[in-house]
């Protein structure tokens, strides 16, 4: 029996639906992080999920048009699903602020509102029904060094906090210093190259020495998303094995599509959108040996606790970009949560409880 087989027959009534705008004063580049919660209603149950689609005008756009979707009716959670898929999500979207992943995550928020909502109505939580447990979360902490790159965050947080992990964005700003001081810390588990990303404020240029450098001083770090061009794939053939993948990896088939088939990779479930689709990349990649961890997109909201939820019955001993949300919050006076983190879920339902992540 494969993964989704576990909830494709569970019932489901929707009677209704409402959205909820979510904003989070966060650091860096992002200033305020803008989601949209969508509640599904029925049967005297709520189900929550988030949607993380980036640019604020297309939450607007989404709050104002209201709750119009036609999701009401009585279903299997399969077939609520399967009638997702004839939806348009983004009817106004300006030109130029459209991207091919925001459907999936516009489904990822209905579809994981669904499935906590069909599991309420259920009385059952989604360990329980996939016969799992939930075991403590490792995470690490993700951020940028500053402009000029800088040890001095590194410096903060190892003082505060010295069994933290990282993931960090190597720039080519990055000294032969910065280098090798990060590399003395050995608490950098990945390093994201980003070479996916043109023309977005998160770019990060290819530079071949930068590279060279990185898999030469770092080598038990995961190697994410690097840019493989006819300079840096020499750099990398050799290091294959710790080659990994996260923007484009939205299927099965987009993983054994990449330049390098990877050991291990990064499984996003809102880049998913169906969860039909994230259930069958679990079981491709637990058939293949190949290890995952996930990331998130910074939510504001229940959508970072569902994340954390699944990271914790599928790999939970991997470094998991999904720190608690304050990691992402411009108030770094508070005191942080530490990995691993001991979850508490919702007894009925997907996600966790409100407050609930414990240090």
């Amino acid at each position: 029996m494969g993964t989704y087989d576990r909830i494709r027959k569970l019932p489901l009534t929707v009677d209704s639906y409402s959205l909820k705008p979510l904003s989070l004063r966060v650091g860096g580049e992002v200033g305020d992080r803008k989601t949209v919660l969508f509640e599904l209603h029925g049967l005297g149950c709520a189900g929550v999920g988030e949607d993380v689609t980036y640019f604020p005008e297309l939450l607007t756009s989404l709050l104002k048009r209201g709750p119009v979707l036609p999701l009401m009716g009585t279903y299997t959670f399969d077939e609520f699903s399967k009638s997702l898929g004839t939806l348009d999500w983004f009817p106004d979207a300006p030109e130029g602020l459209f991207h091919d992943t925001f459907p999936n995550y516009r489904r990822w928020a209905i579809e994981s509102a669904a499935l906590d909502l069909a599991l309420q109505q259920n009385t059952t939580n989604l360990a329980e029904v996939l016969g799992r447990n939930l075991k403590p979360l490792r995470f690490v902490a993700s951020l940028r060094l500053g402009k000029p790159s800088s040890f001095e965050p590194i410096r903060q947080r190892l003082e505060k906090y010295p069994a933290m992990r990282f993931k960090l964005d190597p720039f080519s700003d990055w000294s032969d210093e910065l280098i090798d001081r990060l590399a003395q810390t050995d608490a950098v588990d990945v390093m994201d190259f980003k070479g996916f990303y043109k023309g977005t404020p998160v770019d990060v240029a290819t530079d071949p020495v930068l590279y060279q450098s990185i898999v030469t001083k770092f080598p038990e770090a995961l190697l994410e998303d690097p840019d493989i061009t006819d300079e840096t794939r020499p750099i990398l053939a050799s290091h294959a094995n710790r080659v990994t993948w996260d923007f484009p990896i939205h299927d099965v088939v987009s993983i054994g599509a990449q330049p390098f088939m990877p050991k291990a990779v990064n499984i996003k479930p809102s880049r998913f959108g169906a969860i039909s689709e994230l259930f069958a990349a679990y079981d491709y990649c637990q058939e293949r040996k190949i290890k995952m961890y996930s990331g998130g997109q910074t939510e504001v909201g229940p959508g970072r606790g569902q994340v954390q939820y699944l990271s914790a019955l599928f790999h939970p001993d991997a470094p998991n970009d999904i720190a608690p949300a304050a990691y992402n919050s411009a108030d770094d006076s508070a005191e942080l949560p530490t990995s691993p983190l001991t979850l508490k879920p919702k007894p009925i339902g997907f996600g966790l409880d409100a407050g609930a992540q414990s240090r």
